[in-house]
């Protein structure tokens, strides 16, 4: 009796460890990070031969349909065999479209500058580009404009122009901004206009375009990418440096999050076309769509990976992608969003595509 309860023991204790063995990583994985592989079956292809050009943008509705910019530039080799896709294209989840936008919703300008999108509480989508010194709110379908933000063809310079001097003006005109999002709760306006060698503030306006504020985030030239979350923090991408600086609505700085690179090719002393890191460590960044917004979202371009950070303590859980054009490799990953169900969408500026990637653990 005394022989079988030792070999019953040792027998548990051997598929312990065997069962600890085959299981720990994954149970790991699953207390941190959640784990993606891409989803090659989205989206569907596309109708009438249309012809992505580089992706400037991705945004995801209440209902988890995912819109996306696109900047048209194509080769005429490829209209050859096909034709431009509309700037504004709508998926359901499935991946199928089920709209787009007009061609002559937007200059042609505006279209090759697109940079981010963004749904308010209401529904309704903000659309800005770069060097544009505006940004726009449309209804859900794009057949209406709700509002402009500042004048066509001009911008908050000392002539007006993207040549003059900026002037970070308290005004609701800009320069070159670069993202925006609406405030949930009082439908203030948060406008990044900071992008490029422009403007260097977070301009903030009322919910009908009145200049309410404004601040400059130091020791950053440039600002490409904004996050305003439930809770009030505002996470903004230092690209150049490779860091997410975090401020309250008011402007207070709260902390910096490092995005640190490695280049996985040494830059050999006599390769002097080569340069490296000149893409940034932090180009874009999604919160998840939790109440607490658990998870950040953050593009390392270049790493060419995405990173997902834990808002609380800021460690990174995981991550995933890598260079290159197979699916789930990136070309310039460029912007991010998520959907209700994490589901993760990126768009890329060269690989001209958008790309799902799906929980798999």
């Amino acid at each position: 009796m005394m022989a079988t309860k030792r070999f019953l023991i040792l027998g548990c204790a051997m598929l312990a460890i065997v069962v600890g063995a085959f299981c720990s990583p994954r149970l790991e994985a699953q207390a941190g990070g959640p784990k993606y592989e891409v989803d090659a079956s989205w989206p569907k292809p596309l109708p009438a031969r249309w012809v992505l050009g580089p992706v400037g943008a991705v945004c995801v509705d209440a209902q988890d349909h995912v819109f996306i910019l696109n900047r048209q530039g194509v080769l005429d080799v490829d209209l050859d065999a096909g034709e431009k896709a509309p700037p504004v294209i709508e998926f359901d989840p499935a991946g199928n479209v089920v709209n787009s936008w007009r061609q002559d919703a937007f200059d042609k300008d505006l279209i090759t500058n697109f940079h981010a999108c963004h749904f308010d509480e209401e529904g309704n989508v903000w659309i800005l580009s770069t060097d544009s010194g505006i940004t726009r709110k449309f209804s859900h379908d794009g057949s209406k404009l709700l509002l402009q933000i500042g004048k066509n063809d001009v911008v908050d310079s000392s002539d007006g122009t993207l040549k003059g001097k900026p002037l970070n003006s308290n005004t609701a005109q800009f320069f070159s901004p670069a993202d925006i999002n609406v405030d949930r709760k009082n439908g203030d306006i948060y406008v990044d206009d900071g992008d490029g060698a422009g403007n260097r503030r977070i301009a903030v306006m009322d919910r009908t375009g009145q200049f309410l504020r404004q601040w400059a985030p130091e020791d950053t030239k440039t600002i490409h990418c904004m996050a305003l979350a439930y809770d009030g923090l505002m996470y903004l991408c230092n690209r150049a440096e490779g860091r997410l600086q975090v401020y309250d609505q008011m402007g207070n700085f709260k902390k910096n999050i490092e995005i640190p690179w490695k280049p996985y090719t040494p830059v050999a002393s006599s390769d002097e076309k080569r340069k490296s890191g000149t893409a940034g460590a932090a180009v874009a960044i999604a919160l998840s769509r939790d109440a607490n917004q658990r998870l950040m979202y953050v593009i390392n371009q270049n790493d060419s990976e995405i990173e997902i950070l834990d808002r609380q303590s800021d460690k990174v859980l995981s991550s995933f992608g890598r260079s290159g054009h197979f699916p789930g490799d990136f070309d310039q990953p460029l912007s991010i969003a998520v959907d209700f169900k994490g589901n993760v969408y990126v768009t890329e500026n060269r690989g001209k595509r958008v790309q799902k990637f799906k929980i798999v653990n």
